[in-house]
């Protein structure tokens, strides 16, 4: 029975001295990771620092800052990237101090979060987090510049049409009272890398297009020629409206505050001046002609839809300029509204963009 207990007592000698060399071991590895992290630190600080130089430089010689300005930029980071070894490496002997006097598990590093691992750097202090570091997250925030945005944009104005041989004070369509709404969404991309005096605006929008003729008048369809008559009845309304879907581009320009941290680079164009050229290409997707009247003395509404021979096709030229969000906005199609008219007329519309970023 004694030997049994000596053989016990043995066993769970051995088994404590090995644990302890376990605990030892662990305990001398964090240590080490902890010395070789402050060496990383000041590693990916001078790196990002020389990256910050590089692009000031090539602001520099794109002209887009002078050399005094450089100057001045340079300096700052130089002062920001020291500042931040000092601070990320007191953080870390702080560590190492506080794992020298507790030599347990007050310090917690998980392995799956170790940085020799996979380049992520965890500390816990009674489960708060007090370090993380990711190299590779880190670069990459340095780094980040977003060059596209996406913004939805209205328009709403007036509307009307060129006519062939006929000036637009003799237009047969009221100038008041004919509108155009457009709805859509913009995506807006940085043409240059360190420049944002141009940007490619492109896109898909829904425009509605409408008209409404004078004189009692309303469309009708003789021999394939879409033309206007008088209606039997007094017209209370007639209105003719062309849906089209269609796909602006535009080349935009104007200024831009420029703006970076450690965290992004950006190139804001919220109060500043645009102007937009460009145009669009799309197909019509629906005519409809609303008419109201009164008839034997009931109120008959009619709403006729399709068949009037508009282009399938439609193009044109547009453009904006503006402040900020708002822009004054034109649009001209090139197609004519009706195929095989004896007199082309083409619809062309002024009024008020906003970008609703």
């Amino acid at each position: 029975m004694r030997t049994i207990t000596i053989y016990v007592s043995l066993l769970l000698l051995s088994f404590m001295s090995q644990n302890l060399n376990a605990q030892e071991e662990q305990y001398q590895r964090k240590i080490e990771v902890l010395q070789n992290l402050k060496d990383d630190i000041v590693a990916q600080e001078k790196e990002a620092l020389k990256e910050e130089v590089e692009k000031i430089n090539e602001q520099l010689k794109n002209e887009d800052i002078t050399s005094e300005q450089a100057k001045v930029l340079k300096e700052e980071a130089a002062k920001k990237h020291a500042l931040n070894i000092e601070n990320k490496v007191a953080i870390v002997d702080n560590k190492i101090a506080l794992l020298k006097r507790n030599e347990d598990d007050v310090i917690a590093i998980e392995k799956t979060d170790h940085y020799e691992d996979d380049g992520i750097f965890k500390i816990d202090v009674n489960g708060e987090r007090v370090v993380s570091i990711n190299s590779k997250d880190w670069k990459r925030k340095i780094k980040y510049d977003r060059r596209t945005y996406i913004d939805p944009v209205i328009a709403v104005g007036l509307n009307n049409t060129i006519i062939d041989g006929q000036s637009i004070e003799d237009s047969p369509y009221k100038l008041g009272g004919s509108r155009f709404i457009e709805l859509g969404w913009a995506w807006r991309t940085r043409v240059f890398k360190n420049s944002n005096a141009l940007r490619l605006s492109y896109g898909i929008s829904f425009q509605f297009n409408g008209l409404k003729p004078k004189n009692n008048q309303y469309f009708v369809v003789n021999d394939g020629e879409t033309e206007l008559q008088e209606f039997e009845f007094d017209l209370r309304k007639s209105k003719f409206r062309m849906d089209n879907l269609v796909f602006p581009i535009h080349f935009e320009f104007g200024p831009s505050k420029f703006s970076k941290t450690d965290k992004r680079i950006r190139y804001s164009i919220r109060n500043q001046f645009r102007l937009g050229i460009g145009g669009y290409g799309g197909f019509n997707i629906g005519t409809r002609q609303k008419l109201k009247y009164n008839r034997e003395g009931r109120n008959v509404k009619d709403k006729l839809k399709g068949g009037y021979n508009t282009s399938s096709f439609v193009y044109g030229l547009s453009g904006y300029v503006g402040f900020d969000g708002v822009q004054l906005y034109a649009k001209y199609d090139l197609n004519p509204i009706f195929r095989n008219a004896i007199v082309e007329q083409r619809n062309i519309s002024l009024g008020v963009r906003f970008d609703l970023d």
